[in-house]
């Protein structure tokens, strides 16, 4: 496959999920000579609840995706489970859309990959980056396997969680602050069509013990004109110094169970995944002179729900932003994303933390199913739904705890 890749380039994406396919997307629409690479051949699968929420399909509906993304489920707000209550909360809106929707992470890449390819975009599958060649302090080509080089001005590095090439580039992966053990399967439901999105806020192992995590029912509505689907996992979370003690895929079968009854569930579990995610910036050595991380390889996952693709979308856009304006990445992109994310990245993080104690949600959840007005807070703060435009309460609360959070920060975000 490496012979289809073209000489040259002016930008060279690697990796072609949400993130490096918006990033081609953007930078072909404003004129840039892009090539846009992934060592999988589309359509592929990709570990994932499959979720959008409102700042995920705010970014696809500023693609143009609005219609497209309307003709698959979409979603009024959570339904939160736990601690023996219920509670429907409503997409907050504010700035943004008050709505949601599912996709399978299938077909959701391999439509912004087209996206990216309508917009001008050269896309070749089945090439895997290995390698750079420096001119100085900048990369001059991208080597591939087989030995092929793409000559480049600007390398765009959006090749997942675990990064290959960023760890080429000196990324590192800093374990210390909180980070997720997450997995995921389909299975039939007769409440494909629901409205709603659910999450159990208070997941049990078989022995009824407490666990630092959330399970997830995502409904995806009719597949393929049979019957319908949902996207159901579950996620733990941990630290170095806290470790999540947990076999993910017997502990996704067993949320499985306990929810197969309330939400119509039938026959097995297929296309069972399970991955480790990096959070809240939770990397360093995000870019160089002529060369950016985004999306997950740039550790750009909410620590409070797992969702990392309205973040690969809106970090490809900015991206290519800053270099069609000529900006220095090395300096301009890490101060972007702190600019961005790093206050609510900091105090997530910090939130987060809290999770790995079950002994402590266990205490503190009760009270907060409570409230509605508490839980609607926190799912607009645990989603990050909060905007720069924003100037509400609840949004000038937020941003002050994350001012002050990344004060105490021993290792902010991105650094």
């Amino acid at each position: 496959m490496t012979s289809s890749l073209p000489q040259s380039a002016d930008v060279l994406v690697v990796g072609a999920g949400p993130a490096g396919s918006a990033a081609a997307a953007w930078l072909a629409r404003a004129g840039v000579d892009v090539l846009l690479t992934d060592a999988a051949v589309f359509p592929r699968d990709k570990t994932c609840g499959d979720g959008l929420t409102p700042r995920a399909t705010h970014e696809l509906v500023r693609l143009g995706l609005e219609d497209w993304l309307r003709a698959h489920p979409v979603s009024k707000g959570l339904r939160a489970h736990g601690f023996g209550q219920t509670l429907h909360l409503p997409w907050p809106g504010g700035t943004l859309p008050s709505w949601g929707s599912a996709v399978p992470r299938t077909e959701l890449d391999d439509h912004l990959r087209t996206v990216a390819i309508k917009s001008g975009a050269t896309a070749v599958d089945g090439v895997r980056a290995v390698d750079v060649r420096w001119d100085g302090e900048r990369i001059a080509a991208v080597v591939f396997e087989g030995g092929h080089e793409v000559t480049c001005r600007s390398v765009v590095v959006a090749d997942g969680v675990r990064s290959p090439l960023g760890k080429v580039l000196g990324r590192e992966w800093h374990r210390d602050t909180v980070y997720g053990v997450a997995g995921r399967a389909y299975i039939a439901s007769d409440q494909a069509d629901d409205e709603w999105i659910s999450s159990h806020l208070e997941l049990r192992d078989e022995s009824g013990a407490a666990l630092p995590g959330y399970g997830w029912i995502f409904p995806l509505g009719p597949i393929s004109g049979g019957s319908g689907e949902v996207n159901i996992g579950a996620g733990a979370l941990a630290t170095s110094k806290r470790p999540a003690e947990v076999a993910i895929k017997p502990l996704m079968r067993h949320y499985t169970e306990q929810c197969r009854e309330e939400f119509g569930l039938q026959g097995e579990l297929r296309a069972e995944k399970s991955a480790l995610l990096p959070m809240g910036g939770a990397v360093s050595g995000v870019a160089g002179a002529n060369w950016a991380l985004i999306g997950d390889a740039a550790g750009c996952v909410n620590p409070l729900n797992g969702e990392g693709i309205d973040y690969g979308l809106e970090t490809g856009r900015m991206v290519a932003d800053a270099i069609v304006a000529g900006e220095d990445l090395a300096t301009a992109w890490p101060a972007t994303l702190r600019e961005h994310y790093g206050e609510a990245f900091s105090a997530a993080r910090r939130l987060a933390g809290i999770a790995t104690h079950p002994r402590l949600v266990s205490t503190l959840g009760p009270a907060g199913m409570r409230s509605d007005w508490l839980m609607t807070l926190a799912l607009r703060w645990m989603g990050n739904l909060v905007t720069d435009e924003d100037r509400d309460r609840a949004a000038k609360v937020w941003r002050w705890a994350g001012r002050r959070s990344l004060a105490l920060d021993s290792r902010p975000p991105f650094s």
